[in-house]
């Protein structure tokens, strides 16, 4: 919320309710990118199960299709989310870490497939989740 007073044929903004946050813009645009990841993923586990290290029968839990749409679905939540955060509103924070540790405990699962990439993958997600608790509750991202 603004509110303008004159001051002597000058235009001076109160302050805002809000404190601004370069975290919470990191953070939302970490989640873009992580989503962005996991969409990828999904779409490479659906098409080009040949792709990953190992075949199906040795990863943790399901096989490539069945982790294929787990990552597009969380994939394309997390850029939802992240735009969510972009535009300051608190669920996003919240659903945010939530889905930041799914992708994380998932692509730990998924370490066998494709090491490297789910390494990198989980050290983002808890850098998000960082980004998303370490600022203040009435903080905004604009």
């Amino acid at each position: 919320m603004t509110t303008r007073m004159t001051h002597g044929g000058r235009s001076v903004s109160a302050r805002r309710n809000y404190q601004l946050s370069g975290w919470l813009t990191f953070a939302g645009v970490l989640s873009i990118v992580v989503g962005a990841f996991n969409v990828i993923d999904g779409v490479v586990a659906l098409f080009k199960d040949s792709y990953y290290v190992v075949n199906s029968n040795q990863i943790l839990v399901f096989n490539f299709t069945a982790w294929g749409w787990y990552w597009l679905v969380l994939g394309a939540l997390q850029i939802v989310v992240g735009v969510g955060i972009l535009t300051g509103k608190m669920w996003a924070r919240v659903i945010g870490v939530a889905f930041a540790f799914l992708a994380a405990i998932g692509h730990l699962a998924f370490l066998a497939a494709f090491p490297i990439w789910s390494v990198l993958t989980i050290a983002l997600c808890i850098l998000l989740m960082y980004a998303l608790i370490a600022p203040p509750a009435g903080a905004r991202g604009d």
